[in-house]
């Protein structure tokens, strides 16, 4: 066997990987789909969180929605006004701005508080517990509990207590509305980030009832009601309800509050329920 016989089939090799090189490159230069600039800037100013908040498939599907449908930029929740902001400039349209929003659970009565039916043994799941019996509180309305909501949530912001109750950092929150969907009981809701007095509470029970099953239930007294020197708050179908554009914040519907149930709380902090 010659040296020839030994070098021609490297040879061969050699010029057939450098000719696929070659078809490649022209390939990748002719035939490459160019990715649209505007998407890509709009791809980097979103949080990339993709939790869906917006009503599209990610992060990405707003994008899209951006760059063909024109869609509204404040409409990542997560991102909050400052992406809004990012996003409208982009664009070249104006925005307009929004009160930030976060999320609250109507609820401060943990075990200690809230009466027991019984001792709940199963999966630690809201939804499951509540087809047994409607859940292990005598209160119909109360926090379950078992984390649903903590689940749910994408950015860590809300936490089960040591008492068995949900509670939400506003500091962490991005009002994307997974804990709302998660909770059977719908005791979330977003309301106002700079709302700092709320009506912990949802039972629409009568008085007595109400405050049979929970030592922290509204009993519709209408005390705070009474006492606003606003007119914000009032009591509608057995429960306090703050109008959010009249309430001046003064706290004196806290410090009327025989059952405790209406809370004062700062921006950012987690307000956790009261050991009895």
């Amino acid at each position: 066997m010659s040296i020839l016989d030994v070098v021609t089939p490297f040879l061969a090799l050699g010029i057939l990987g450098a000719a696929f090189a070659v078809l490649l490159s022209v390939s990748y230069r002719f035939l490459a789909v160019k990715g649209d600039p505007k998407l890509e800037l709009f791809m980097s100013i979103l949080p990339g969180s993709n939790c869906g908040a917006c009503g599209h498939a990610g992060c990405l599907g707003f994008a899209e929605a951006l760059v063909k449908e024109g869609a509204d930029p404040s409409g990542c929740l997560a991102g909050g006004a400052a992406v809004a902001a990012r996003l409208a400039e982009a664009l070249g349209v104006a925005v307009q701005a929004q009160e930030e929003l976060v999320a609250f659970v109507a609820c401060r009565a943990g075990r200690k508080i809230a009466k027991r039916k019984y001792d709940y043994v199963g999966v630690d799941d809201c939804q499951a517990a509540s087809l047994l019996f409607g859940g292990d509180k005598c209160c119909d309305y109360g926090c379950i509990g078992l984390g649903s909501c903590v689940r749910a949530c994408p950015f860590d912001a809300v936490t089960v207590t040591e008492e068995g109750l949900a509670v939400v950092d506003s500091a962490k929150c991005r009002a994307c509305r997974k804990c709302i969907q998660a909770c059977p009981r719908k005791l979330i809701s977003m309301v106002p980030k700079s709302q700092t007095v709320l009506v912990a509470c949802k039972n629409l029970d009568k008085g007595r009832r109400a405050k049979e099953v929970c030592a922290m239930a509204c009993i519709a007294c209408r005390i705070c009601e009474k006492n606003c020197p606003a007119d914000a708050i009032a009591v509608v179908n057995n429960l306090a309800v703050i109008d959010y554009a009249k309430c001046t914040r003064c706290g004196i519907c806290v410090e009327k509050c025989p059952q405790k149930s209406i809370v004062l709380i700062t921006a950012g902090e987690t307000v956790e329920a009261p050991v009895a």
